[in-house]
């Protein structure tokens, strides 16, 4: 095969693409109609517009490069190798998942269940008392925020309704 095709064989090349094309797109016009016809012809004209431009050297060299590396992965064992891998590490991670939503093999609390988290001990003295219960109807006052970062005082408020801490 020519490693670069003249002007003239990129246009020959590419005006047969097209008539190839334009031959499958009357068969999808009579059978689907007009609008899949006129989508055909637009992707027929494709191969004839590379050939005009003199691009077919580079669309016949991109495939030709596509097709030896795509030999190169079918025939090379190491690939192969890496391909009987990847069923195993989706089992892997499934089966981690699976494990970890139901707490199997998980130190600590169990995941999911905030009951198996130790309770804290209630502090003694004047912090024990706290702010008197609002009555029925009232708005509580929003906490005041310890930090300046809004985004991690709502990382841990999510931990700690999950019961981590």
């Amino acid at each position: 095969m020519p490693e670069t095709l003249t002007m003239t064989s990129g246009l020959t090349l590419g005006a047969a693409l097209a008539a190839v094309g334009l031959i499958i797109t009357f068969f999808v016009w009579r059978r689907k109609g007009l609008a899949y016809g006129l989508r055909g012809l637009a992707w027929s004209m494709l191969p004839l517009v590379v050939g005009l431009l003199g691009l077919m050297t580079v669309v016949m060299q991109f495939f030709t490069g596509l097709l030896g590396v795509l030999a190169g992965l079918v025939f090379n064992p190491i690939v192969w190798a890496g391909v009987a891998l990847v069923p195993i590490m989706v089992v892997l991670y499934v089966v981690s998942g699976l494990m970890k939503a139901r707490g199997i093999g998980v130190r600590g609390a169990k995941a999911g269940s905030s009951e198996g988290a130790k309770p804290k001990a209630e502090p003694q003295g004047p912090e024990a008392a706290g702010p008197a219960p609002s009555a029925a109807g009232q708005v509580k006052a929003p906490k005041q925020k310890k930090s300046g970062d809004d985004d991690l005082d709502d990382i841990e408020a999510l931990l700690r309704k999950h019961g981590i801490e």
